[in-house]
């Protein structure tokens, strides 16, 4: 169980990190690039990445970091690494209820109901919808991409407090 621990400690961190990689994106670029755009052009292109998201790239680290962090977890707790595995678990059950939730309960949803306007519409009506949907998306990827920034440090800190081989 030991031997498994380290690189499993490793793969939490590269998991945890790849998907704040991905939120923290999202935050200081992609939505103020959308938020530039006429807003037909900023709905088509945010509906065009939801479409594109959905890839066997982007899923291992969106589904797969709550899994390897609570297995990692258990190896950790097997291994009578407590503190080590109080810092994982809790890394993943933080990305669970902080990130997780609520890209199923609201991004996903925002983006699916986005989905319905994919022809051109008038000024106004696509600025009044791109004005109500930008906000919102961004302030729930905003708290998503701070939770899994501390998913990520509690990993770091489950990391440094591996017993060391002297």
């Amino acid at each position: 169980m030991q031997r498994l621990l380290t690189p499993m400690v490793f793969l939490s961190l590269l998991l945890s990190g790849a998907i704040f990689g991905f939120f923290y994106a999202w935050v200081c670029s992609t939505m103020w690039g959308l938020d530039t755009l006429d807003p037909n052009t900023a709905i088509a292109a945010m509906n065009a990445m939801n479409i594109s998201v959905r890839n066997g790239v982007f899923m291992p680290a969106f589904f797969g970091t709550p899994i390897v962090l609570i297995a990692t977890g258990v190896i950790a707790f097997l291994g009578g690494q407590k503190r080590v595995a109080l810092l994982i678990a809790g890394g993943g059950i933080v990305y669970v209820i902080g990130a997780f939730v609520p890209t199923a309960n609201v991004n996903v949803p925002m983006n699916i109901a986005l989905e319905a306007f994919s022809d051109p519409l008038p000024l106004a009506e696509a600025q009044a919808i791109w004005d109500e949907y930008s906000p919102r998306w961004q302030f729930w990827n905003t708290a998503r991409t701070i939770v899994s920034g501390v998913t990520l440090l509690m990993v770091g800190f489950a990391l440094y407090a591996l017993p060391r081989r002297a």
